[in-house]
């Protein structure tokens, strides 16, 4: 999907749009993570993500052919560049906030790891008959890249 102006000024409203409604949903993205609430963050993902790849598209057809706006009115020109450098500035405190929640989340599920590794550890030691006593023989994986 890509966007359809009729001349550069429509087009620049329409990346105007797309970027600040991009803006708003990371917005409350990080603000649903910073109040602990990754749960109700992951239901904006979908819409999130449609977003981006459209706002990655349409910027590669802009730098790819920057004529599509070179038409439109400057003071619309600046209020892309004024949306997008507000986008900037929203995407960078998202990063850092979804960085935390990884890092938060990655660290429970280490330690939960752990602690069921050291109860399921086999026992040390020989029983009766000079046997080898086995612990559980159940298996727990942790992927450190998840």
């Amino acid at each position: 999907m890509t966007l359809a102006s009729a001349d550069p000024g429509d087009h620049v409203d329409q990346l105007v749009a797309l970027t600040e409604r991009l803006s708003a949903l990371l917005a409350e993205q990080t603000r649903l993570f910073e109040a602990r609430r990754p749960q109700d963050a992951a239901t904006l993902t979908a819409r999130s993500t449609e977003l981006a790849t459209l706002y990655r598209r349409e910027s590669a057809r802009l730098k790819a052919d920057p004529r599509m706006i070179a038409g439109a009115p400057r003071v619309k020109r600046q209020r892309l560049v004024e949306a997008t450098q507000a986008f900037d500035k929203v995407l960078a405190r998202h990063g850092r906030s979804v960085y935390a929640a990884k890092t938060v989340t990655e660290g429970l599920i280490h330690a939960v790891a752990q602690e069921v590794a050291r109860r399921r550890a086999p026992a040390a030691g020989y029983g009766p008959r000079a046997r080898a006593l086995s612990g559980d023989g159940s298996a727990i994986t942790l992927n450190r890249r998840a």
